[in-house]
């Protein structure tokens, strides 16, 4: 078992990644209800608590874990507030949407790097792109993940946001210079 599941703080640096993906995935009903915050919370504390069921060795299998425990949590949310019973197929749903939804963002880093010391790197990469996206304004942040993480064209984000189709190049673009200087990159 890998000691970081069993070092909080091992579990905390995959806060601004988890928060990221609960962002993307989490139900527009839902958001009036419950934060994303609240969900990554409940999804650590969940993980803390199951720390001993871990059995990845590296940071990849960290965190699938922790995308399968923020599925598991977000489904839960959606039954406690809309009252349903359980539905296994919504976790596998939530499940493949939050693999897909990190696949996008492992991507959007051209990450097809196999050895230890590049999982290392692009895991990294993840955290600091994730912490990035956290700092831009909401309006920026919101189109550049529709675009760039769901992958949404700028006529259907328009329809979204409830902006023009102008506007939300403006602030596609204005969100990616943005990004660009929080990361550091030209």
């Amino acid at each position: 078992m890998s000691s970081e599941a069993n070092d909080p703080a091992g579990l905390e640096r995959f806060c601004e990644y988890l928060h990221l993906l609960a962002r993307l995935q989490m139900n527009p009903r839902l958001t009036g209800k419950v934060a994303p915050s609240d969900i990554v919370q409940q999804t650590l504390l969940k993980a803390h608590e199951k720390r001993e069921q871990f059995r990845g060795g590296t940071a990849a299998d960290l965190a699938g874990w922790l995308r399968a425990i923020l599925a598991s949590t977000l489904a839960e949310s959606m039954r406690h507030f809309g009252r349903q019973r359980r539905d296994a197929g919504l976790e596998r749903s939530l499940q493949a949407a939050l693999d897909d939804s990190s696949a996008n963002l492992e991507r959007w880093l051209a990450a097809d790097q196999s050895s230890p010391s590049q999982q290392v790197m692009r895991e990294e990469h993840l955290s600091r792109l994730a912490r990035a996206l956290a700092e831009l304004p909401e309006e920026q942040r919101t189109v550049v993940e529709l675009r760039h993480l769901r992958g949404m064209p700028v006529a259907a984000i328009a329809d979204q946001v409830d902006k023009s189709a102008a506007s939300v190049a403006g602030l596609l673009r204005r969100g990616l210079q943005r990004l660009r200087e929080v990361l550091g990159e030209p």
